[in-house]
Parts: C-alpha cells; sequence; structure tokens
C-alpha cells in the first residue's frame, strides 16, 4: 500500500522538518460561519496521521478563541508539532471590517504573553508579524521579537504580507524563517519582488489561501447567495457580484487539467503551488484551511501530484484574468506598498 504521510521540508535556515503541506486553523472557529467542534478536532488528528505538523492559527482569529481550541491538541502532541501564531492585528468584534495594527514593542511582548496562556505552552515554534504597521520601522519590530527568542519564549520568526525589502531589512536584524503571504493560481503579486528576496535569503514561503478561500475547489462560485451572513468572504471583492461570475469561467482550464489527472479541481489548485518550489527554487510550505477530515486527506493527495509543462502553461496564464482585488483595502498587504 503507497505510504499516504506527506514529505517534509526544512522551515528556514536550520529550522526543523516539518510536513511540506501546513493546516490553516482560522476557519475552525472563525470567519467562515458555523463548525462543527467535534470534527474540526477529528480533523486536526487525521492531519497529524497524515504527516501534517505545521499548524497555524492567530491571536487575531476570535480574540484569542483559535489558539484556546487548538490548545488541547497542541497539548497532547506538542513534541510532534509545530505551533505557528501571530500578533499585530486586532479585529474588533462589533466592528468586523474595521484592522488595528500594531507593532510596538510593549504591544508585542503582551501579545506573546497572552498567546502562550491561551495556548498553554511554554514556547511558541514560530512567530509571526501578522500585518505591518508603516509607522514603526520593522528594525524595531523585529528587534522586538528577536528579544523574545534570547529569552526562550519564541524559537523562531516569521512575517506576514511583507514587501522584498522589508524582509530584507528584518533579516539584517535577526533570521527570519518564514514569510506567510496569500499565493495561489488567483494571486502572484508576491513573485515580483518577495518570492526573490525568500530565495535569497534562504526563507521558506509559507502561502495562506492556496486555494483561494475555497473559490479554487469550487465549493462556492457567489459569495453573496451561497455563504452564511458572518462570512468573512462576503466582503471580499473576488467573491462577488460580476468579479464572482468571471473569476468561476476561470475555473474551466482548471477542470480541465484536473480530468487528465484523475484529481479533483481544488487538488490541480494545491499541486501548482506546490510546485512553485520547483518553479522558484526554494522551500514552500502552503497552509491551505479546512475543518473535514475528507478535505484534509485530499489536500494532502495534492502533494503527490506533478504537472506537466504543458499544465503549468495553462494555469500559469489564469492570474492575470482575475478581477478584483483579494481583499477590500490593499493597503494592509505587501502588494498595497511594493
Amino acid at each position: 500500500m503507497t505510504d499516504s504521510r506527506i514529505a517534509k521540508a526544512q522551515l528556514g535556515t536550520g529550522g526543523p522538518e516539518v510536513g511540506v503541506q501546513g493546516l490553516g486553523c482560522m476557519g475552525m472557529s472563525f470567519a467562515y460561519g458555523p463548525t462543527d467542534a467535534e470534527e474540526a478536532r477529528a480533523t486536526l488528528e487525521r492531519a497529524l496521521e497524515l504527516g501534517v505538523t505545521l499548524y497555524d492559527t492567530a491571536d487575531a482569529y476570535g480574540q484569542g478563541e483559535n489558539e484556546e481550541f487548538l490548545s488541547p491538541f497542541f497539548r497532547a502532541h506538542r513534541d510532534e508539532v509545530v505551533i505557528a501564531t501571530k500578533f499585530a492585528l486586532t479585529i474588533p468584534p462589533d466592528e468586523p471590517t474595521k484592522r488595528i495594527i500594531r507593532n510596538d514593542p510593549p504591544y508585542i511582548r503582551q501579545a506573546v504573553e497572552a498567546s502562550l496562556k491561551r495556548l498553554n505552552v511554554d514556547v511558541i515554534d514560530l512567530y509571526y508579524m501578522h500585518r505591518r504597521d508603516v509607522n514603526v520601522p520593522i528594525e524595531e519590530t523585529v528587534g522586538a521579537m528577536a528579544e523574545l527568542v534570547r529569552e526562550g519564549k519564541v524559537k523562531q520568526l516569521g512575517l506576514s504580507e511583507v514587501t522584498g525589502g522589508e524582509l530584507r531589512a528584518a533579516q539584517a536584524v535577526h533570521p527570519i524563517a518564514a514569510v506567510q503571504s496569500e499565493w495561489s493560481l488567483f494571486s502572484r503579486d508576491i513573485e515580483a519582488g518577495v518570492v526573490p528576496a525568500a530565495r535569497e535569503l534562504g526563507v521558506t514561503l509559507v502561502p495562506y489561501s492556496p486555494l483561494g478561500r475555497g473559490f479554487l475547489t469550487g465549493s462556492f462560485t457567489n459569495a453573496d447567495t451561497e455563504l452564511t451572513e458572518g462570512d468573512f468572504r462576503r466582503r471580499q471583492p473576488r467573491f462577488t457580484g460580476d468579479n464572482a461570475a468571471a473569476n468561476a469561467a476561470l475555473l474551466e482550464p482548471i477542470r480541465a487539467v484536473a480530468k487528465a489527472h484523475d484529481a479533483s479541481v481544488g487538488q490541480i489548485a494545491l499541486a501548482w503551488v506546490h510546485q512553485q518550489a520547483s518553479v522558484h527554487d526554494l522551500p514552500v510550505i502552503p497552509i491551505p484551511g479546512t475543518r473535514r477530515r475528507t478535505r484534509i486527506e485530499e489536500n494532502t493527495a495534492a502533494t503527490r501530484i506533478v504537472l506537466s509543462e504543458a499544465d503549468l502553461g495553462v494555469l500559469d496564464a489564469i492570474a492575470s484574468q482575475v478581477s478584483g482585488n483579494r481583499y477590500a483595502d490593499m493597503s494592509f498587504s505587501s502588494a498595497g506598498r511594493e
């Protein structure tokens, strides 16, 4: 019988080996509408059985509720998992469209202590700056994060949605293990500056939303009519109105490739992201999110699909045709500052 466990990749220069695909845990308790907590917990266990060892959360997901939800699983498997969480972003529950960004050292120390308590662990394996506050020099922010490493509260540092220049400036202060940014068939802006910088510096790319927040699986085609009122995706331009209709049509070439590989549309979208490791010559560990065991099995199986040059040619042409930005306000993304 073929081993169903996924391969491994190194997380940052000199870092630990983790499964070549991680798990984005946000949707298990936040942002994507009602969830089945029991099934979500079973999904965490199944992911570990399949070799997924990098688990991604953030203090912003439900004001810490996501970290608390994951804590029992992390405690039960502490020696087997790599815990990634983040600071810097606050989403007021009474203003879900508002974003408050803080990168100042006193806030960082407050945030890490709160995350350690919610996670109920002694050390965070990978600690990310979730979003960039342009009013605080990144050298100052990373300097404060580096202190946490020296104190043993954090093992490795990561950055999310930074530009290539910001990554280089951060690396000059302390080694950065990973950069997390949106990267998918629909979102390729990081290839201009971030990917070359990461390759040059030996930084691992951790793509979030590699399945376009579910759109690239074909599970929904219009957020306005198909998703629940509280679903975060109803506020993203690509998934509503005329943009949604135009982007749904872009799934057709993916379906053609999927049929040739006897795979799902989502598996082809994920395989494309995985294959960027060889295309761009750097470690790539995507973190597709799911809360169902069947999806984790489908997603990890995508790590074994190899796309041909002809497949890549078809798929590479899609991004330039996408309608709408990935966020209503792109100022919080690296693309808004490149």
